[in-house]
């Protein structure tokens, strides 16, 4: 197994906000505000366009999956450095 680059969390979120908008399926207003790792996975949080019940919208699942790919990209390649 390769070695994991220690990161900050803001150093991760900024990569991780430049690759959903690289991303083909990107939509405006989708990015990563918090990340945290759980058993070596990192886990990204951030708005999943709710409606007004906080009952998902159209745009939900393709957050959802932003933040699942993002975990599968990065979790091998870094780990959260201890703040």
């Amino acid at each position: 197994m390769s070695q994991k680059n220690v990161i900050s969390k803001r150093d991760l979120l900024m990569i991780a906000n430049q690759t959903i908008q690289d991303h083909e399926h990107y939509i405006e207003g989708m990015r990563a505000t918090d990340v945290e790792e759980n058993n070596e996975i990192l886990i990204f949080k951030g708005h999943y366009f709710l409606d007004e019940q906080g009952l998902p919208t159209t745009k939900t699942p393709a957050v959802f999956n932003m933040f699942k790919y993002l975990a599968h990209e990065f979790s091998d390649k870094f780990t959260l450095q201890n703040e």
